[in-house]
């Protein structure tokens, strides 16, 4: 990955955050956050 497109991907990822928090009180992030933990926790139980 070239430091452009890190740096690209990180300016949408921020713009999304920022989006949902403004328009949508960060109901979609916190969502996301919760789902992500538990696909953390099921790739752990399948190590």
């Amino acid at each position: 990955m070239t430091n452009r497109l890190a740096f690209v991907l990180g300016v949408i990822i921020v713009t999304l955050l920022v989006l949902d928090n403004l328009a949508g009180s960060g109901e979609t992030t916190l969502f996301l956050m919760r789902k992500f933990a538990d696909f953390v926790e099921w790739l752990a139980f399948w190590r």
